[in-house]
């Protein structure tokens, strides 16, 4: 076999045998925020260019070395979405959702695009879960926006992540920080690479986030951050830790923490696994009090993070963290026949209606091949309806994990098939309670 094409390097394929644990995983993350009080949102896949530039910041790799830009027909520069921050913020100024109760809290999963090199854990196209809380300054948020990851955590039975915080100030205390750097790293500069280099005039604490072994190294005695923040950002992060503290969140303070865009204020926080190789962040993020401003709109302070759902799975896989199984189909329906096919469509549809999973043949198959590919379902159920069964007017309902066979009337079969499953649902649970039933007819439950 020669296909024409293959999927474009860095992408992947996410098959139905894996994609059931990725829509688990995304929608325990959606149910926790909304617990929360984030309400999800859906932004545009890609955005005029100068979004990114001018929030995710113009000196990062991101923007310098990674979007994904492009003219299009009309002429105008869109890239396709780095990140999903900006694009929220974006929303939130120009729907004005400043106007509604403040803080706004919004959640999102999201597809992002970076040209980077493909390696476990980071891919050319990826998928995060974000939250954003738009409107508060008040270090309780940063707090609770943190708790909010780790429920996720916790609730998903991930361990092994250490939870890492930092301050990395405010524009005004942190210019001095800026200064302190640049004259550190300015007599290491023979030795920096050349990208460092460059960052060196534009914004030095990006030399701290470079993964060159030499410039992590030259990195590792430069001034730190927390020595140079202000009182009021300093006040701000030992109310942030009192509240990790009461919310028996442990953390570790690392001042080499700087997250890699430039929109970050105070806390910025990271999620690290050693168990998923060089990309072990899974999820980051902090404040970002100037946003809204640099995109054209009112001071707005607000903070938020993003999850990378592939780096999650290759943690949860690492781990052999155990997620639910598959839902496997109720009932399979094999039929003999023209008539007895056209019967096991009107029962099928019927009992969807009412919830049931229900697979019947749709290829033509002879029984036999029926029930071995209901076997390979793995259905709890089947049911054979042929000539036989209709003149009669009488099924035999044949439960596939060992149970007893039950004779049910077709007219009426899908009343009679419902009252069956829940019958069904209560015996296993009072075999796994050990509740004696002896002596009960719990068709007289119902």
């Amino acid at each position: 076999m020669a296909l024409v094409t293959k999927a474009i390097k860095g992408t992947q394929d996410l098959l139905p045998n894996e994609s059931y644990k990725n829509r688990y995983v995304e929608q325990t993350m959606l149910d926790i925020a909304s617990k929360f009080g984030y309400k999800e949102i859906r932004t545009p896949v890609f955005e005029h260019t100068e979004l990114f530039s001018r929030g995710v910041g113009d000196t990062t790799d991101v923007v310098q070395k990674e979007m994904y830009t492009f003219d299009d027909k009309g002429g105008r520069s869109i890239t396709l979405r780095p990140e999903g921050t900006a694009g929220a913020m974006r929303a939130f100024l120009e729907h004005g959702l400043f106007n509604e109760p403040l803080p706004q809290k919004v959640s999102y999963l999201t597809s992002c695009y970076r040209y980077e090199k493909p390696q476990a854990g980071r891919l050319r196209e990826f998928h995060q879960f974000g939250v954003e809380c738009l409107g508060t300054a008040a270090p309780a948020a940063d707090a609770e926006l943190i708790s909010l990851a780790h429920e996720i955590f916790s609730h998903l039975g991930v361990e092994g992540l250490q939870l890492e915080i930092n301050s990395i100030g405010c524009p005004t205390c942190r210019k001095k920080y800026h200064e302190a750097l640049h004259s550190y790293f300015e007599s290491k500069k023979a030795d920096l690479c050349e990208t460092c280099l460059d960052r060196l005039g534009r914004n030095p604490m990006r030399i701290l986030d470079c993964k060159s072994p030499v410039c992590s190294e030259i990195a590792k005695d430069a001034p730190k951050v927390l020595d140079y923040i202000c009182e009021d950002c300093s006040a701000h992060f030992e109310v942030v830790k009192k509240h990790l503290d009461a919310m028996n969140i442990p953390y570790v303070v690392n001042p080499t923490i700087v997250r890699g865009l430039d929109y970050y204020t105070r806390t910025v926080f990271e999620f690290v696994s050693t168990q998923i190789g060089a990309q072990g962040t899974v999820c980051g993020g902090g404040r970002y009090d100037g946003l809204a401003e640099q995109l054209g709109g009112n001071s707005t302070p607000s903070l938020g993070f993003a999850l990378g759902i592939e780096r999650l799975m290759l943690l949860i896989q690492a781990q052999n963290t155990p997620l639910p199984e598959e839902e496997k189909p109720d009932l399979y329906i094999a039929s003999m026949g023209e008539a007895a096919t056209v019967l096991a469509a009107k029962l099928a549809a019927s009992l969807r209606e009412e919830g049931i999973s229900v697979q019947y043949d749709v290829a033509g198959r002879s029984v036999k091949a029926q029930m071995k590919f209901a076997n390979k379902l793995g259905v709890r159920n089947t049911v054979v309806i042929g000539d036989s069964e209709i003149e009669s007017g009488k099924v035999t309902v044949k439960d596939m994990n060992g149970g007893e066979s039950v004779e049910m009337e077709l007219d009426g079969f899908e009343d009679s098939y419902q009252s069956y499953l829940i019958q069904s649902a209560v015996a296993e649970i009072a075999g796994t309670e050990g509740i004696d039933m002896s002596g009960i007819n719990l068709a007289d439950l119902f």
